[in-house]
C-alpha cells in the first residue's frame, strides 16, 4: 500500500486537481477526443448503453486506437472499442486518486444512497443490460437476465453494508488510556474482471469498494467490455461523482502492459482480480514490489461427488445446474464427477437422459437455447483437446463429444464415462460443456481424488448420511461447499477459494473488509 504517500498527498501537499478541460490530455502528449462514442451493434441493443469509449474522470474518452468486439455466436462485429494503453491507465488512476481525496469523506449514508440509485437504474434497464451480455458473451438470454439481477443485488447489498462499517473501543490496563480501532478505506482499487460474468464480477468488487469509501479503475476483459461501459453510463446517471468509477477497456495485445501499469502504480492501493491462476500469479508478482493489498479469485477444478446414499434424481438435477450453466464456463462449474460404484450406472444413465432432454444448443437470443457458444475458438480447441485425450486413454463418449453444427464456437454437451485420473479432464479445468465421470469405491478415495488438485474454489457432493455429510464437508479442501445443492452463489455469502484458487472473499458481510484497513489509535491523558 502507498498509505503514507497517499495521506501526505491528500492532506498535506494538496496536489492541484486537474482542470476538467485538461483531464482528457494524457501524459504521453497526445490529446484524447472528448466525444461520446456509441456502437451500432445488432438490432435490439440499447444505443444509449452500448458505449465504445473509455470512461475516466466522469467523461467519455476515445483512444488513439480501437479494437473489435465480436458476437461469439455469429462472429458479427458488435463495435470498435477504445483500446486504452498505459497512458490512459495512468490517467484513470490519477482521476480515481483525486476523487478518493473527497470520496473518502462522503458520509456512509450518502454513499449508500448513491449505490442504491445505481441499483435502481440497473433494475430499470435490466432487459437492455441482459441483451448486451448475451451479445458480447453468447450467454443465453435467460441466464443473462439472471446475471443482471445477481449483479444489481451486489450494489443493493453493499449500499446497506456501507452503513455497517464499525470500529472498536478497547479498554487497556492503564486507567488513563483508551484504545480505538478505526476502519478506513484503502484508496484507489484496480479491478480486473473476466468475460464469463461481465457485469456481476464488476459490481461484486466495485460495490464493496465504493461502500468502503474507495474509488476504482476497472479493466474489463477484452471480449466483453460493453457491460462495464454500460455500468459506467448508469453510474453517471446515478450521480456517482466523477473519478469514483472509471473504465479502461483494452485489447488482448495491451492487456499485459495495462495490468502491469495498474499493479505497479504508486497511487493504487488495492488490486482485485478474477481470472486464471497463471495470470493471478503474474499480477501478484507486480503488486508485491509495492506490497499492495490484493484479492484474487482464481481458477477452480470443482469435484462433484455422488455417494451411494444419495438421491440420484436430486444429484442429476444438481449436476445439470452446476455443470452446464453458461455452457460450463464458470469458475465454480463442476469439472470432475466422482460417482460411487453402487450408484454409478444409474447416475450416468439418468444424467445422459437429462442432458439429451433439457439441453438445447443455439444462439443465446433464441428462446429455446440453454447452451450458447464458447467465448472463442481457443476455448473450443481446449475442450476438443480434453475430449480427444480422454478418448485416446480409454474413456467412453456417452453423449456429445464434438463441435456442434450450429457454428464454429459451439460444442455439444458431452458426457464421458470410464474416465481415469491420468486424463487431462481430470487434471485441468476444462471450462466447457464436458462432464467426465470417475468411478470410486470408498469415501476416503473420493476425498483424496477431490483434494489432489492444487486449487480449491468450490466442491459439491450428494449424500443422505448425516455423519458423512459433516465429515466430507469439513475435509474437502475448497472455499465453498454445496451439500445436496448445485447452485451456491449468493450475494449474502462469502465467495472465494483456498490453495491456488485465490486470496480473500467477495460478497457477504466480509466482502467490504477487503477494501478497509484497520487503524489503532491510543488515546492517553484521560
Amino acid at each position: 500500500m502507498a498509505t503514507c504517500f497517499r495521506l501526505r498527498s491528500c492532506l498535506a501537499l494538496h496536489l492541484p486537481r486537474t482542470p476538467p478541460s485538461r483531464v482528457l490530455r494524457l501524459r504521453a502528449g497526445y490529446p484524447v477526443a472528448r466525444i461520446r462514442g456509441y456502437a451500432r451493434g445488432p438490432a435490439g441493443l440499447s444505443s444509449a448503453l452500448l458505449r465504445t469509449d473509455g470512461f475516466v474522470g466522469g467523461s467519455w474518452l476515445s483512444a488513439a486506437a480501437t479494437f473489435p468486439v465480436h458476437d461469439p455466436a455469429s462472429g458479427a462485429e458488435l463495435g470498435l472499442v477504445a483500446d486504452c494503453g498505459v497512458p490512459e491507465a495512468r490517467a484513470a488512476v490519477r482521476a480515481a486518486y483525486e476523487a478518493f481525496c473527497s470520496w473518502r469523506g462522503v458520509s456512509a449514508k450518502e454513499r449508500s444512497s448513491l449505490l442504491r440509485k445505481w441499483y435502481d437504474l440497473m433494475i430499470q434497464n435490466k432487459d437492455d443490460l441482459a441483451k448486451i451480455i448475451t451479445a458480447e458473451s453468447g450467454k443465453p438470454l435467460k441466464e443473462a437476465q439472471g446475471e443482471i439481477l445477481y449483479s444489481a443485488n451486489f450494489l443493493e447489498w453493499f449500499s446497506e453494508e456501507a452503513r455497517r462499517v464499525y470500529g472498536d473501543i478497547i479498554y487497556t490496563p492503564a486507567k488513563e488510556k483508551r484504545a480505538l480501532v478505526l476502519k478506513q478505506p484503502l484508496g484507489v482499487a484496480a479491478v480486473i474482471t473476466p468475460w464469463n460474468f461481465p457485469s456481476a464480477m464488476i459490481t461484486r468488487k466495485v460495490g464493496a469498494a465504493l461502500a468502503a469509501g474507495c474509488t476504482v479503475v476497472v479493466k474489463p476483459a477484452e471480449d466483453t467490455p460493453f457491460s462495464a461501459l454500460a455500468l459506467a453510463a448508469l453510474a453517471d446517471q446515478a450521480g456517482i461523482p466523477p473519478g469514483v468509477y472509471n473504465v479502461i477497456p483494452c485489447s488482448q495485445k495491451k492487456a499485459k502492459e495495462v495490468g502491469e501499469a495498474l499493479c505497479t502504480d504508486p497511487l493504487v492501493s488495492k488490486i482485485s482480480f478474477t481470472g486464471s491462476t497463471a495470470t493471478g500469479k503474474v499480477l501478484l508478482h507486480h503488486a508485491a514490489n509495492s506490497v499492495k493489498r490484493v484479492s484474487m479469485e482464481l481458477g477452480g477444478h470443482a469435484p462433484f461427488i455422488v455417494f451411494d446414499s444419495a438421491n440420484v434424481d436430486q444429484a442429476v438435477a444438481g449436476a445439470m445446474a452446476s455443470k452446464f450453466r453458461n455452457s460450463g464456463q464458470t469458475c465454480v462449474c463442476s469439472n470432475r464427477f466422482l460417482v460411487q460404484r453402487g450408484i454409478h450406472d444409474s447416475f450416468v444413465k439418468k444424467f445422459a437422459e437429462a442432458m439429451k432432454t433439457n439441453l438445447h444448443v443455439g444462439n443465446g437470443f433464441e428462446e429455446r437455447t440453454t447452451q450458447g457458444p464458447l467465448i472463442n475458438e481457443k476455448a473450443v480447441e481446449k475442450v476438443e483437446k480434453h475430449v480427444s485425450d480422454a478418448i485416446s486413454k480409454g474413456a467412453t463418449v456417452v453423449t456429445g463429444g464434438k463441435r456442434h453444427q450450429v457454428g464454429k464456437n459451439f460444442f455439444e454437451p458431452t458426457l464421458l464415462s470410464n474416465v481415469t485420473r491420468d486424463m487431462l479432464c481430470s487434471q485441468e479445468e476444462t471450462f466447457g460443456p464436458v462432464a467426465p465421470v470417475i468411478k470410486f469405491d470408498t469415501e476416503e478415495e473420493a476425498v483424496a481424488i477431490a483434494n489432489v488438485a492444487d486449487v480449491g474454489l468450490a466442491g459439491y457432493f450428494y449424500s443422505q448420511d448425516p455423519a458423512q455429510i459433516w465429515r466430507v464437508a469439513e475435509r474437502l479442501e475448497v472455499g465453498m461447499v454445496g451439500v445436496n445443492e448445485g447452485l451456491i452463489s449468493s450475494v449474502e455469502c462469502p465467495f472465494g477459494g483456498v490453495k491456488q484458487s485465490g486470496l480473500g472473499r467477495e460478497g457477504s458481510k466480509y466482502g467490504i473488509d477487503e477494501y478497509l484497513e484497520l487503524k489503532y489509535v491510543c488515546f492517553g491523558g484521560l
